[in-house]
């Protein structure tokens, strides 16, 4: 990550360039993030369909090794998939 600018030490034209170019920058994460939350509703409303087909044939939709899981979760033994330490 880039340092911080001493600020007192920008002209009145670099400072505008620079919020010119952070404003960009925003504009350009906040899209990214729009993408990767659709494509999360995507699969999300994948998985729901696939859950919702089992069911409607009879079979388990949930496992005895997700209860396990969630069990460790819950007894603070495991941390949930995906999660790291630091979060």
């Amino acid at each position: 990550m880039d340092t911080f600018p001493d600020l007192g030490a920008l002209s009145d034209q670099e400072l505008k360039a620079l919020i010119d170019d952070l404003t960009q920058q925003e504009q350009e994460v906040s899209y990214e993030r729009r993408i990767l939350h659709g494509k999360i509703d995507i699969l999300r409303a994948e998985l729901v369909n696939r859950l919702r087909r089992k069911r409607e044939q009879g079979e388990a939709v949930i496992s005895g090794a997700d209860v396990q899981q969630l069990t460790d979760i819950l007894a603070g033994k495991a941390m949930p998939e995906g999660s790291s330490e630091g979060e």
